[in-house]
């Protein structure tokens, strides 16, 4: 038998006051972050359901910096040859106390989120980005969103993604820029070009770039380290076969995993090997850091702040998407990343792309990121030929090298002398550029066999491996590290009429593009030369 419970109604005596319940303060009003809706995302995809309520995610959530144009006038000075502050980087420390939030701001984002139920795993230093994790249901219930599961009707592909622009009360989304990890949609892509077994050895690529007699004198990047941010994983069998096969004696390269790391091995293997093998061929001695992590937004943001964490001070990236595929509050979010690495005095190299001025493929106008960010140094592709003698005879663009204008960037100060009216006032890109043709390329040991690869990921360890060179001559000779590299680059090109310090490509085009005396959207100031360029810029 059942029984019914009837509360009983309160006694209202005459003469007694009237006892109110308490009602709950009214809601507080939301900040949307509307730079992270994923773009597009009603017009080429279709909703196929909820994502599981128990699936387990990592943001990355990205904090707005305090005095933010402060800390881009600290920059243009810090990076400025000409400038009597240039060189006097901040330390981690010096960084978080001028331009991070202040303890108590990042605990108020904290304890929100403990109260959300998610995890805070970590602050990093500049207390500018905090990881957290936690399931959907408790993502959603955080950001004020829907995570629902999609099939893109193009390609097939399901992923899942943010229904609408997450938010935060307003007394919090003030501080916040950026909330990344709240899809996995955009896949961070690679394309390496494979060639005709073959491809230029290690004595070609320093003959034809002037490391050889740099490296007669012992200058092959020794005491430095340069990090590759990777998607996927290497096996270290095959690097050692190259470097046996080469007579090369570099340090091993270290494995640092990022939220977990990129995982089990799969198709971007050969792109980890050709980034570690690409470096040891120009800078030997140099140690590989190889920073591993998901490819996905928030593993993008993290790996590249891991790698500021560490202070290593040069960085080559070969993964990109273009600029028209991210959200707006990812790009930002990856941006003052690298504003503090400049800050710090720390470089980035990133390919600029493989399709030509047409990044997206989808017949337009588009650039890659992050080498279209105004603090990375963008690198597109060249055709290298050499003389017998294996020095530099000639060089063409690669017809699929990367270049643009960006869509999102206006254009940086040191730019602004090579302005083109094609640009429209935005960052252009590439700022330099290297071999990337797959006939030659380069020679490559990936997968137990020998092959060539071409490609701007073959192009832009060149550049990360130069630094390492310079990095280590002005470590002898008690100077600055090349740090942001941009302005530097620039004022040189301008000074030598970029026939000295780098090989002027003034034959072929990307699509859009034909190169040009001087700058131009194909090959930027075009390859280097490493003894002039060292010699120009440590003085």
């Amino acid at each position: 038998m059942f029984s019914l419970f009837v509360a009983p109604l309160p006694l209202l005596i005459a003469g007694m006051p009237i006892a109110h319940t308490a009602t709950r303060p009214p809601p507080e009003a939301r900040f949307r972050l509307a730079g992270d809706a994923v773009p597009g995302l009603r017009e080429t995809t279709r909703v196929t359901g909820r994502l599981a309520s128990s699936t387990r995610l990592r943001v990355a959530i990205t904090l707005r910096p305090r005095d933010d144009a402060g800390l881009n006038a600290f920059i243009a000075q810090v990076s400025d040859p000409s400038s009597r502050l240039h060189g006097q980087y901040l330390t981690k420390d010096q960084f978080a106390t001028r331009f991070g939030r202040t303890a108590l701001e990042v605990g108020r984002i904290t304890r929100y989120l403990d109260a959300q139920g998610l995890k805070v795993d970590k602050v990093h230093d500049g207390n500018l980005l905090i990881d957290a994790s936690g399931t959907a249901a408790d993502m959603e219930m955080a950001f004020g969103t829907h995570l629902n599961t999609w099939r893109d009707s193009r390609t097939g592909r399901a992923f899942y993604a943010n229904e609408t622009a997450p938010s935060l009360p307003s007394s919090l989304g003030a501080l916040v820029l950026d909330v990344s990890g709240l899809n996995d949609r955009l896949v961070r892509g690679v394309s390496p070009r494979l060639g005709p077994k073959g491809g230029l050895t290690p004595a070609q690529l320093k003959g034809g770039y002037g490391v050889a007699p740099l490296a007669s004198t012992g200058l092959n990047g020794s005491g430095q380290t340069v990090a590759v941010v990777e998607f996927d994983g290497f096996e270290q069998s095959n690097i050692t076969s190259y470097d046996n096969h080469y007579g090369l004696r570099p340090p091993a390269p270290t494995v640092h995993e990022v939220d977990g790391g990129s995982g089990a091995l799969g198709s971007g293997q050969v792109e980890v090997e050709l980034d570690i093998e690409a470096l040891q061929a120009i800078a030997p001695k140099a140690h590989v850091a190889v920073f591993e992590t998901p490819n996905t937004d928030a593993g993008e943001v993290d790996v590249y702040q891991a790698i500021v964490d560490s202070g290593t001070r040069v960085t080559s990236s070969c993964w990109g998407a273009a600029e028209t595929q991210r959200t707006a509050g990812n790009m930002s979010a990856l941006d003052l990343v690298f504003k503090q690495g400049a800050a710090e005095g720390l470089s980035f190299f990133a390919a600029a792309g493989d399709n030509g001025s047409d990044d997206a493929g989808d017949g337009g106008l588009s650039v890659d990121y992050p080498a279209s960010d105004p603090y990375v140094t963008g690198v597109g592709g060249t055709r290298l030929s050499l003389t017998s003698n294996n020095t530099w005879s000639n060089e063409v663009a690669w017809p699929l090298g990367g270049g643009g204008a960006s869509s999102v960037f206006a254009i940086p100060t040191w730019q602004v002398p090579v302005r083109k009216a094609a640009g429209g006032g935005r960052r252009q890109v590439p700022d330099v550029a290297a071999e990337a043709d797959p006939e030659p390329g380069i020679s490559v040991y990936t997968g137990g066999a020998w092959t060539s690869i071409g490609g701007t990921s073959a192009a832009t360890p060149d550049w990360a491996a130069l630094a390492a060179l310079y990095n280590q001559r002005a470590q002898a000779r008690g100077k600055a590290p090349l740090g942001f590299a941009n302005p530097l680059i620039y004022s040189l090109g301008r000074a030598s009429g970029d026939t000295t310090d780098f090989h002027d490509i003034t034959r072929g085009g990307n699509g859009a593009y034909t190169a040009t005396h001087g700058w131009d959207f194909v090959a930027g100031w075009g390859s280097y030369d490493a003894t002039h360029f060292i010699a120009a810029g440590i003085r």
